[in-house]
């Protein structure tokens, strides 16, 4: 009677964990390597993470796809005007222009993650499909031209969204009008990429703009949205700090263990 006794319990309190383990908050890794304090990786680790990669493509404007070693495909800021290959299985889109996002997407499309609430309420995008976990942090947006509000920015409008695959944290910037306080970048954490508008007029300054990137200092920067902006005015906002890596192409693989040692600016002009 009691080992059936110890039966029940023991089986009652494993639902009761599978229960409160879906109805917890996903946990961001990129949050936890962020605050936590260095400690040693087994090489082993290393080495089988090594074959990880995530294919990066830069479709134009502020699209760029992501193939992660899963098979999922994530578009950002995506109008679908910029297509590359196949279809994306998820797209994230931010509302400031027309050329950011889409109401009526492919059908085809499982996942379609707005940056913008309903109602005023801000977006709350935390969830995991298949081999990446995807988050959002809220940002303001100035107001459409002709919009007949009083207030000059919409609160939490916009979303800058975080991608979490393969042992990388990569970061889009989205359609950024405001510089970040310590609580967006607390929100962020800590970046190994990051997606960057850099045409100084539309988003934000150039100033503005290289002093996030500064402070973010991810090891890797893909500039988009980035019209006639002369990268070398980027360049010096941004400090000797950071290398250039020019190509011709317009994608490229990144893994854990392939990150440059000092952070570099990746120009794909092979769009």
């Amino acid at each position: 009677m009691s080992r059936l006794l110890l039966t029940v319990c023991a089986l009652l309190g494993w639902l009761v964990t599978s229960a409160f383990a879906q109805q917890s908050p996903q946990r961001s890794e990129c949050l936890a390597m962020a605050h936590a304090a260095p400690r040693a990786t087994p090489v082993a680790f290393r080495q089988a993470a090594a074959s990880a990669e995530v294919q990066i493509t830069y479709a134009g404007h502020s699209t760029y796809f992501i193939d992660t070693p899963g098979g999922l495909r994530i578009a950002t800021d995506y109008s679908g005007a910029y297509q590359v290959g196949r279809l994306p299985d998820v797209v994230t889109m931010n509302r400031a222009h027309s050329t950011h996002y889409s109401l009526y997407p492919d059908k085809r499309i499982p996942h379609v993650l707005h940056g913008w609430g309903e109602d005023g309420k801000p977006a709350i995008v935390s969830e995991r499909i298949g081999d990446t976990f995807i988050r959002n942090v809220t940002t303001d947006i100035r107001r459409y031209f002709g919009d007949d509000s009083g207030a000059d920015m919409i609160r939490d409008g916009n979303s800058i969204f975080i991608f979490e695959v393969a042992g990388l944290c990569i970061g889009h910037l989205g359609h950024l009008h405001h510089k970040l306080d310590d609580s967006h970048f607390a929100q962020i954490g800590r970046l190994d990429i990051v997606m960057v508008p850099i045409d100084g007029t539309y988003t934000m300054s150039l100033d503005g703009v290289s002093e996030i990137t500064k402070r973010l200092r991810a090891s890797v920067v893909l500039p988009m949205h980035r019209f006639a902006t002369p990268l070398d005015d980027f360049m010096q906002r941004i400090g000797q700090q950071f290398e250039i890596d020019r190509r011709m192409e317009r994608s490229f693989r990144m893994s854990r263990d392939a990150l440059p040692s000092k952070p570099t600016v990746i120009i794909l002009d092979g769009v």
